[in-house]
């Protein structure tokens, strides 16, 4: 019983020292790469997965404050953090997709700096997270916002989205004159439909199955059938519309709620028949306004990293530094947005506020260039 004892002792002992190694070598400055190097070769590896979250980055020389430096992250951090709804019930399965979310987003985003976040990318992210998972995700996100998405929503600018947005009125005119006319006198316009198209639908279905179908459909079609499916979704209540008041308010509070209960398979099929019918291309004209020594410098690059504390430190330091100059820029680009839509709805009256608001919580952007 005492040999058992003592052999127990010289474990927990053992397992202690080397957690106080690995924690001495973190906290060095440089980060003492090679003792980090033996402990997790060595028996035991790294223990835990505590201790795996703060040596893995290490020994692949990542610095994992870099992420939170991205100029889009804290707009990634906001958006993704109402999204909860998207996630499975569960607190902490939701705290690690959040956590995945974040990363797939960010990754993408740091891989290919012709792209330019906006706010609803996350509800397109969050549905092949759920899907695929985090590997897979972030493989599919990059050739998706590579193709469908930067033609339409990743620019710079909010031109392609304005552009997109073009089609719809002539799609609504070739299929339903009548209604086009009521909208046109309505002046309704078409920021109704910007968060339909901004995530794919994602946002404003409540039920995921139905969600699923529209992504099954739109990545084997055009990248601009969620547009042809926005039209044929309008067209699809064409009674409504022409029954409310011909007004900018009603004819937008009316169609900015879509129905839960949509004949999702019939419209499907009515929408890849309008696409066949009118082509983009028919429709342009009317829309334009439309080795070795490799790996013995990848080790070599892992001498000189700083600890996390440092890390961390710094990156305090900079968003206090940020603090000291005045307010983020982009509080500051909601306030303007604010400015905005009062001049609008001051300008135009109540009727103009709820489609001003719109915009304002989907592209905040677009709005700006409005005026």
């Amino acid at each position: 019983l005492v040999e058992k004892t003592t052999k127990k002792i010289k474990h927990i002992s053992w397992k202690k020292q080397k957690q106080l190694d690995i924690h001495q070598a973190l906290n060095s400055d440089p980060v003492d790469i090679e003792t980090l190097r033996k402990a997790a070769v060595s028996e035991g590896g790294l223990l835990t997965d505590d201790v795996r979250r703060k040596v893995w980055p290490k020994l692949l020389s990542v610095n994992v404050f870099d992420l939170e430096n991205h100029k889009d992250f804290n707009q990634v951090l906001l958006d993704v953090r109402r999204s909860m709804r998207r996630f499975p019930r569960g607190i902490d399965e939701r705290a690690v997709l959040q956590e995945q979310l974040i990363d797939i987003i960010l990754d993408v985003l740091r891989r290919n700096p012709q792209l330019h976040y906006y706010q609803g990318y996350h509800d397109i992210v969050v549905t092949f997270l759920l899907v695929v998972g985090e590997r897979v995700a972030i493989a599919m996100v990059e050739k998706l916002s590579n193709h469908h998405l930067r033609l339409d929503f990743m620019d710079p600018t909010m031109d392609s989205t304005k552009h997109i947005l073009n089609y719809l009125m002539p799609l609504l005119e070739q299929v339903d004159s009548e209604l086009h006319d009521f909208m046109l006198r309505a002046e309704v316009g078409t920021i109704f439909a910007l968060s339909w198209l901004i995530t794919w639908y994602g946002h404003v279905l409540s039920d995921f199955r139905h969600v699923l179908r529209l992504y099954d459909f739109f990545l084997a079609s055009h990248p601009l059938m969620a547009v042809y499916f926005a039209a044929v979704i309008v067209l699809h209540r064409e009674r409504e519309v022409k029954s409310s008041e011909c007004d900018m308010a009603s004819v937008h509070h009316l169609l900015s709620q879509i129905p839960q209960d949509l004949p999702y398979e019939q419209l499907i099929a009515r929408a890849q028949s309008l696409f066949t019918c009118h082509p983009p291309a028919e429709l342009a004209h009317s829309a334009a306004l439309i080795t070795i020594s490799t790996f013995q410098a990848f080790q070599m690059s892992t001498q000189q990293q700083r600890p996390d504390s440092v890390l961390r430190r710094e990156v305090v330091n900079r968003h206090d530094a940020r603090l000291s100059r005045g307010a983020p820029p982009s509080r500051a680009a909601h306030q303007l947005v604010k400015a905005a839509v009062w001049g609008l709805s001051a300008t135009l009256g109540v009727a103009a506020l709820a489609v001003a608001q719109t915009a304002m919580d989907w592209a905040p952007d677009f709005l700006l260039q409005l005026f």
